[in-house]
């Protein structure tokens, strides 16, 4: 493994929420210790089929996850899948559709809610299934698989961004303060996954419209941000990152052998 990578997704995270309010990475990105770039997600925007097209690089309308309800593991290989191909180890603390997608389906709380199984795609996880379940205890939860488990992939996907959407609407000072809220999670753990020379990915599946939803083309609820930190990146303010280049981009940070979309420009 050329390094180890750290995906952070915050669920619902629209670009105008981030660029205003996440203030510990804006000043990253002010002292040139990380880029952000606004990214366009794929459609529909909604939260399974967007994963799914993260973590593969396949868009919705290929994937044939095209809606949340789509129960089933997925057709293709994700970066969980082309990492422990090469002999790599993976984790992630994220909500339970992820297990769905990539461990096994349908999620069963006492069998999946705490994975340590050497034979699957993501070898060791926390997923929860409440939406309100508490960003900075998922935060914890992935750093404790990180000094724990030492992954060269891992996940982490809070949820409360998405939730204060759903409640209150995409133009809400409680969506704005969660957006808030992450940032200030982050700030606890990011310089220490920096210190230990960690690539950083911070971006979003969607973003949320004023009607408390998303899944069409508004620009609230297509652009996201994508934070980048490391020396494995260029940030190059040039790059135009598509999120299906994402896959490809961790494989190629991780030193992975893959035939994923990627974007060279964002990598040193």
């Amino acid at each position: 493994m050329n390094s180890k990578v750290i995906l952070v997704l915050i669920d619902g995270l629209a670009w105008q929420a981030a660029y205003d309010g996440m203030g510990f990475l804006q000043g990253l990105c002010e002292a040139q210790r990380a880029s952000l770039y606004r990214m366009e997600c794929e459609l529909p925007s909604l939260s399974r089929p967007l994963y799914e097209c993260i973590l593969t690089g396949v868009r919705p309308v290929d994937s044939g996850v095209v809606h949340n309800q789509v129960t089933r593991l997925s057709h293709h290989d994700s970066i969980f899948h082309l990492a422990r191909r090469a002999g790599g180890t993976t984790a992630a603390a994220a909500y339970h559709w992820i297990s769905e997608l990539y461990n096994r389906t349908p999620y069963e709380a006492v069998r999946d809610r705490f994975t340590d199984d050497a034979t699957l795609p993501i070898q060791h996880g926390v997923f929860y299934h409440a939406d309100s379940y508490p960003d900075d205890h998922l935060l914890l939860d992935g750093e404790i698989l990180r000094r724990r488990h030492d992954p060269d992939f891992l996940l982490i996907h809070p949820m409360n961004t998405d939730d204060a959407g759903h409640r209150h609407g995409g133009d809400s000072g409680q969506y704005r303060n969660a957006a808030r809220n992450v940032d200030n999670a982050l700030s606890t753990v990011v310089p220490g996954w920096m210190d230990a020379g960690h690539q950083i990915i911070v971006t979003s599946d969607h973003g949320m419209n004023r009607d408390h939803t998303h899944r069409g083309v508004l620009p609230e609820e297509r652009q996201v941000p994508l934070f980048v930190i490391g020396a494995g990146f260029s940030h190059d303010p040039l790059a135009q990152p598509r999120q299906t280049e994402l896959c490809g981009i961790m494989a190629d940070l991780l030193g992975v052998p893959h035939e994923k979309p990627r974007n060279r420009a964002l990598l040193a």
